[in-house]
């Protein structure tokens, strides 16, 4: 039945029924609507003039409902310089080349005109890829990602994280329903070239964040192949702390007309105002005692390390965390697994206090909140490193400062390459009370500690390398580095001996990207920039044994050289440093003394009663062997323990004159004796009490054992005459055929004084197990029935045949 509501009229009548829609009418009319606003949306953007219209908010841009409520969930309201002036040119569909400082907001410059372009085109999940996002480093890419998801959160696009880490295969199944993806290059290649189905053609938007590092050496191939890949119509926005023009870059990326939007060069210098930055001179063999120092006097703050290589970042850490500073320590290198540098970049940025060690691979873009301090113990490369390494402090209008190492044959070349980039940087000293020598701790824990001392020599060895490697030989000068001074401070016995091979294009080897070494493996690496050395590419269609895979591992264990020796290989060759350097000849540590002219130093060790001189390596790592150390310490000596737990030597002697002083012999052995019979009888009396409390306890069981037999004899009597005499039913235990099964048991003899006397139970009487001679009583075993049981008692044991027949005959009797 159907029912109407009557809605009642201001004036008491009954007011119209307003027409109902129906669902396709009322989504035709929001289709309607939603066509009306995109064109009202395109016309806004049509008419934007940025430099006539003053935008400082986000409220005054032209965008879409999903994208302004987004930014006011995540508490964006203001914009920054680089937004305001890229976010109008990139909503009108040109290309940009953005330039500003670090932490200048440049993620929001282009993440909103992406979301806002696949709106417009009104992008569903049927239409593909539309926008790609390209970060040089895996921790970058996962926060371009975050803001993403923040931003986005309104919007009905699908959005995907590649940056490898992961298998391959389960990746390339999502892959065909992302709109937006940000991935590294490397392991985007891989899907282009590998993922079957993986369609780009119909690409809107490219962004590629922190430009001038993917556009360097060692991603030009990744970036080239991967450009191939993608349709020739579509927008593309560079972002960098550090941009370049050349005709190269722009032709190989394909820009129309791009727009070049440089906010720092508007600026006196190139990093943000706030930032104090300051360099002291120290020579390379005091970088570390310098560091420790620093440490040590700022544990209540946020601290980030850099150094030029993972190794060196390894042993600084495992160094540093055996002498424990007093804060929290982490590192961060490349050759992570993927879940360790989430983490770690996790537990960084939520700490209160800590310390980073890390390479170049967290200098990009990287936003770690309220970072107090900047140290670069190795000096970069050039002087946009720089501006990126100090970058992570004094992020959008916060305080930080940033303090450089440098070596005297260093300071003028890169001073004068930061004067060119505007950087103003001054000079401070470290006070004499500050300075912390750490030498010897560090010499002390490679001695205890094998894998240290391989961390040690190969930071020394990659260190070196990279100062090799450096195109710029102003600043860099190898030749006048203290290069024996820095292995003694690493805690090295010795200097190694490194060979160089000239001929070799030493930049395109240093930024080698080492995506296309293992392609298909889950934890390949995707070119993300941390390039700490050049690895040497493998034979792919070479068949390697366990062990040989084995050796290739590096930085793992200090038994790789064993297992290189164990294939006859030289030493050099599969330790990560390819054919560029290369160990002449492993040395001992005996030998590595021997060649620096140092002896080692006598000193004597006490073992025991006894004294060990140490005047050789040998006898040095004696002390290490238990087995041969013993033979040198106090042999034990046997103890007794007396009733108080004291404990006294199996035999103690006293010499003839102190036995004299205790008095006369005879009057001691009397006491002696006096004692001891005392002790006797004290014991003897416990014993008696004792031996007394066992008998009544024997006693006792025995009655009531007794007892329990007769009450159950009694139950079971009682229980038999009733049976007898009731007459009542058939019982379920009575066969049918009538026969009575007790008839046995009522056959058989009883004692009739014990059935007589029920209600006294029988006494016991001793055992005895003889009879006296004079007895008249027969030599035949008796029988008792005693608590319903057969008991057969014999004059004597049984000493022949006759005696064991009489026996038997007993026991056979009825």
């Amino acid at each position: 039945m159907a029912t109407s509501k009557m809605a009642v009229g201001t004036k008491g009548g009954p007011a119209k029924e307003k027409p109902r829609q129906s669902k396709k009418e009322a989504k035709t009319l929001k289709r309607k609507r939603d066509q009306d606003d995109l064109e009202k949306l395109r016309l806004a953007i049509e008419e934007l003039d940025s430099k006539s219209t003053e935008i400082k908010n986000f409220t005054d841009l032209p965008l879409c409902e999903a994208t302004t409520s987004g930014l006011r969930a995540s508490h964006f309201e203001v914009l920054t310089d680089i937004q305001a002036r890229a976010i109008p040119l990139a909503l009108k569909g040109r290309d940009i080349l953005g330039a500003a400082k670090t932490g200048s907001g440049k993620t929001l410059a282009f993440l909103i005109p992406m979301l806002e372009k696949l709106y417009r085109e009104q992008w569903t999940e049927f239409d593909g890829l539309g926008a790609l996002i390209i970060s040089p480093t895996r921790e970058l890419a996962v926060q371009i990602f975050e803001v993403l998801r923040k931003i986005g959160r309104n919007h009905t696009f699908s959005a995907g994280l590649v940056i490898g880490g992961k298998s391959l295969k389960d990746e390339a199944e999502r892959l065909g329903r992302m709109n937006i993806l940000v991935c590294t290059p490397g392991r985007m290649l891989q899907h282009l070239d590998q993922t079957a189905g993986f369609d780009v053609t119909n690409l809107q938007l490219l962004v590629l964040d922190e430009a001038d590092r993917i556009m360097d050496m060692g991603f030009q191939t990744a970036v080239d192949a991967l450009i191939e890949h993608l349709p020739k119509s579509r927008q593309t926005l560079l972002f960098s702390a550090t941009q370049t023009k050349t005709v190269s870059d722009l032709a190989r990326l394909s820009l129309k007309d791009p727009e070049y939007v440089a906010v720092h060069e508007e600026a006196t210098t190139a990093t943000p105002a706030n930032l104090q930055q300051h360099y002291i001179v120290t020579a390379l063999p005091e970088k570390l005692d310098a560091l420790w120092g620093f440490i040590r006097s700022n544990l209540k703050s946020k601290i980030i390390v850099f150094f030029s290589s993972g190794k060196q970042v390894r042993f600084a850490y495992e160094a540093f965390r055996r002498m424990q500073p007093g804060m929290p320590l982490l590192h961060l290198i490349g050759r992570q697994k993927q879940v360790a540098r989430l983490e770690i970049t996790r537990r960084f940025a939520m700490a209160k206090y800590s310390c980073l060690f890390a390479t170049d691979v967290v200098a990009r873009g990287v936003d770690f909140p309220a970072v107090d301090w900047v140290i670069q113990v190795d000096c970069p490369e050039d002087a946009d490193t720089y501006i990126h390494r100090v970058g992570r402090t004094a992020r959008y209008e916060s305080k930080g400062r940033a303090v450089l190492f440098l070596d005297p044959s260093e300071e003028e070349g890169m001073l004068k390459r930061l004067e060119q980039k505007k950087i103003p940087i001054q000079a401070i000293r470290v006070r004499e009370n500050k300075k912390k020598p750490i030498k010897d701790q560090l010499q002390s824990l490679c001695f205890q500690s094998p894998d240290l001392k391989y961390l040690g020599q190969k930071a020394f060895v990659t260190y070196v390398q990279s100062i090799y490697l450096q195109k710029d030989k102003e600043v860099f000068k190898l030749d006048d580095l203290d290069l024996d001074g820095y292995a003694a401070a690493l805690g090295l016995p010795g200097t190694p001996q490194i060979k160089f091979q000239k001929g070799e294009d030493a930049k395109k080897l240093k930024n080698a990207p080492r995506y296309n070494l293992s392609s298909g493996d889950e934890d390949s690496d995707d070119g993300d920039g941390d390039t700490e050395g050049g690895d040497k590419k493998k034979k792919k269609d070479e068949v390697r044994t366990k062990y040989q895979k084995m050796a290739e591992r590096q930085n793992q264990d200090v038994l790789s050289s064993h297992y290189r020796k164990l294939l006859g290989e030289d030493a050099g060759e599969d330790d990560g440093d390819g054919d560029f350097l290369s160990v002449k000849r492993v040395l001992e540590d005996d030998q590595l003394d021997e060649a620096a002219g140092k002896k080692v130093g006598v000193k004597t060790v006490k073992l025991g009663n006894s004294e060990l001189v140490i005047d050789s390596h040998r006898r040095e790592k004696l002390l290490n062997s238990k087995k041969k150390i013993a033979k040198y310490m106090e042999k034990g000596k046997k103890l007794v323990f007396d009733d108080d737990g004291n404990a006294h030597p199996v035999y103690e002697l006293t010499n003839e004159q102190d036995f004299k002083q205790q008095g006369p012999a005879e009057k001691l052995r009397q006491q002696f004796v006096e004692t001891e019979a005392g002790k006797v009888k004290e014991a003897d009396v416990e014993d008696k009490e004792l031996a007394k409390k066992r008998r009544k306890e024997k006693r006792d069981r025995q009655k009531q054992r007794e007892r329990e037999e007769a009450e159950a004899e009694a139950a079971a009597s009682e229980e038999e005459e009733g049976g007898a005499g009731g007459g009542g039913g058939a019982r379920l235990d009575t066969p049918s055929d009538g026969e009575d099964p007790l008839a046995l048991l009522r056959s058989l003899p009883t004692n009739d004084r014990y059935e007589d006397e029920q209600d006294e139970p029988p006494k016991k009487k001793a055992k005895k197990w003889f009879q006296t001679d004079d007895s008249s009583e027969d030599e035949r075993p008796r029988k008792k029935q005693k608590g319903g049981k057969k008991v057969i008692e014999m004059d004597h044991e049984p000493e022949n045949l006759q005696d064991l027949e009489a026996l038997a005959a007993g026991l056979l009797e009825d």
